[in-house]
């Protein structure tokens, strides 16, 4: 199994108690929860930026 980064993350308390309800609703944990959002994020990240660089070299 890979090594995971751990590091100390800090937010608004309203943020966290979102974060843990949603995680709870989809029986997961609070930190498998926040992997879960920031992978999905990067993805869509990722897609709109490979999609801008096609239509920068017009083939799209």
């Amino acid at each position: 199994m890979k090594e995971r980064k751990s590091f100390l993350l800090r937010m608004d308390p309203a943020l966290y108690q979102a974060l843990e309800g949603w995680a709870q609703q989809e029986l997961r944990s609070l930190n498998g929860q926040i992997e879960y959002v920031l992978k999905e994020a990067v993805a869509k990240r990722r897609k709109a930026l490979e999609k801008e660089e096609r239509k920068d070299r017009g083939t799209e």
